[in-house]
């Protein structure tokens, strides 16, 4: 199945693009998506651990099963005032 990645902050940096696709495994699971990412790009491995996804604008779980055209944003965490 084919997911849509949209990279924020330091992820995005660390990609070095905005958005990608990204093909996985029918039934993946977000827990799979974040082994995908670290294993086809390494650099976001400094900043995947601190990172949300969310799945459709929703934030969501490792175990969230993902589903072919589904919308993925990994997001580093917020700070400021």
């Amino acid at each position: 199945m084919n997911i849509k990645l949209l990279f924020f902050a330091a992820a995005r940096d660390a990609i070095g693009t905005p958005a990608l696709e990204l093909v996985l495994d029918d039934s993946a699971t977000v827990g799979d998506l974040r082994q995908a990412l670290l294993e086809q790009y390494p650099a976001i491995g400094a900043v995947l651990d601190h990172c949300s996804i969310a799945v459709d604008r929703e934030y969501s779980s490792n175990e969230r099963v993902l589903y072919h055209g589904a919308e993925v944003g990994v997001i580093p965490p917020v700070s400021g005032g």
